[in-house]
């Protein structure tokens, strides 16, 4: 029987609805700053042709600031045709090197107003291809490509597809678009040190031979050798992998030579890692008998004994600078940049005069 006097009936609980705030629109801020709503929107999207008194725009941001106004990120996207989102893809999460790097990236991105969506190269379940086939399909504007054996590839498939991208740290094979350290500076500052000790009998630890960095620095390191009047010896130069393994596998090598070198120059500190732990357990002394400088001043190098002497490179910087210029650059422009600094000598216990 219903309860003709309207109330609640007894054993059940009155519920009254609560209506969330209406949330502010763009015509709520045009209302408030009393102009168009072109306007408002023109001003939020930074549209550099918008000419409008300083006074306009200052009441505009103040009327979104006032009734807390926040954009419609999907109606946006899909008005301008952008998702507000880069890629990135690197080789491996498992690099120290480019943490370091993304963190960079991410700080530009934010400054820049767009998210950044990170991937690794050697992640089987996802991979390279795949991470490029989600980019083709739109579901960001950009992408930097990390170096790496497959970026060639990729590249030109996202260049046919319109998608713009940047590589960092590899000059690509068939376009101008890269932004990358001055790796032959680098080697010749660690060299330069080096000779300085009175060392001419200098290893190289050279990078994978596909990569354009590793080149670079072999050019640095043949270069130092040449203005300092030091023949450069084939036997002294190995290729080997960013990784321990691979430098300790070519310090073994090194020390097998019928003169072996009484300095290494490693393209990358993990090699100089690995390459001083071979050294130790061949009895070889560091710095009294072999010095070793490397390039990339990562954390673990001060804390490994002797603490390596290494060069210092700008990778947060080279990360910022990635992320600026794709986002700010045209599809289609030509960009070759380098990274120059700041670059450091970090001068630490194992490196000497020759003994």
């Amino acid at each position: 029987m219903d309860n003709a006097s309207g109330e609640a009936p007894k054993g059940r609980r009155s519920v009254r609805k609560t209506e969330r705030p209406r949330k502010p629109t763009l015509a709520d801020v045009a209302a408030r700053a009393s102009v168009d709503r072109s306007v408002v929107s023109r001003v939020l999207t930074g549209d550099s042709r918008l000419s409008i008194r300083d006074s306009t725009r200052a009441r505009v941001l103040q009327a979104v600031a006032d009734l807390k106004y926040r954009p419609n990120a999907i109606a946006r996207s899909l008005r301008q045709g952008r998702t507000g989102i880069l890629g990135m893809l690197i080789p491996d999460f498992g690099n120290p090197v480019y943490p370091a790097i993304i963190r960079g990236a991410e700080s530009a991105a934010g400054e820049l107003g767009v998210a950044l969506l990170t991937a690794s190269a050697c992640d089987e379940g996802f991979g390279v291809h795949r991470f490029a086939e989600i980019i083709t399909q739109g579901r960001v504007d950009g992408l930097v490509l990390a170096g790496m054996n497959e970026t060639d590839e990729i590249a030109s498939s996202l260049t046919t597809a319109g998608v713009p991208w940047l590589m960092l740290n590899r000059r690509p094979e068939s376009a101008r678009r890269c932004v990358v350290f001055d790796d032959a500076g680098a080697s010749m500052m660690g060299m330069n040190h080096l000779l300085a000790l009175g060392h001419t009998r200098i290893a190289h630890l050279a990078g994978p031979p596909w990569g354009s960095c590793a080149g670079q620095r072999r050019a640095g390191y043949e270069h130092a050798l040449r203005a300092a009047g030091v023949a450069a010896s084939d036997d002294l130069i190995i290729a080997a992998d960013h990784t321990e393994e691979a430098g300790a596998g070519a310090m073994k090598r090194l020390l097998a030579v019928d003169e072996p070198p009484t300095a290494v120059f490693a393209a990358n500190v993990l090699q100089a890692i690995g390459a001083l732990h071979a050294a130790c357990r061949a009895g070889v002394r560091v710095p009294e008998e072999l010095s070793i400088v490397a390039i990339h001043d990562l954390r673990p190098a001060a804390f490994v004994d002797p603490p390596l002497t290494t060069v210092r490179m700008p990778l947060g910087q080279l990360g910022h600078r990635a992320v600026q210029l794709l986002e700010q650059s045209t599809p289609d422009a030509d960009i070759e940049e380098v990274v120059t600094g700041p670059m450091e000598l970090v001068v630490r216990r194992s490196t000497a005069p020759p003994g």
